[in-house]
């Protein structure tokens, strides 16, 4: 791997990682808004998002509350999202997509059938689904159309 690579990896998954457990009062729970996952977008200008969002992911679950689980469900999601933005890097429009998806269906079933929250498995999938679009197509997208302007600094 070029060095560059592992650096725009580490990197990624350093700054989803800080600003996960910064702002852990959002960041968990059925109505999570986790910032972070603005990040998702980053698989539009590099394959190194994709590590570096699984890694940034699986940091951030390792010091959460739902433990092994979420480590290995949570992160697993977030690689499969990383991997289809990057897959859609052609439909600038769809990045954004993948993880309020694949994020809403894992992560709201986990915590429905694992932790039992007091709500439905609609509403979880639904309420992560909800968190997970505010923070992709809210802020990511725009950080998306922002950086595309710029998009020279991932090569």
């Amino acid at each position: 791997m070029k060095t560059e690579y592992l650096i725009q990896a580490a990197i990624i998954a350093a700054i989803y990682a800080v600003l996960t457990i910064t702002l852990a009062p959002i960041s968990y729970g059925v109505m999570q808004v986790r910032v972070s996952e603005a990040l998702t977008i980053l698989p539009y200008f590099t394959p190194a998002a994709i590590p570096g969002l699984f890694i940034g992911c699986l940091v951030s679950n390792m010091l959460g509350p739902y433990g092994l689980l979420d480590m290995v469900c949570g992160s697993a999601a977030s690689l499969v999202s990383a991997w289809l933005s990057y897959r859609l890097r052609a439909r600038p429009a769809l990045v954004p997509l993948p993880p309020v998806i694949i994020n809403g269906i894992i992560v709201g079933g986990m915590l429905y059938f694992a932790y039992g929250v007091g709500i439905p498995l609609i509403g979880c999938i639904l309420w992560v689904c909800l968190g997970q679009a505010i923070a992709c197509y809210g802020i990511g997208y725009p950080l998306l159309r922002y950086l595309n302007k710029y998009k020279r600094i991932f090569e």
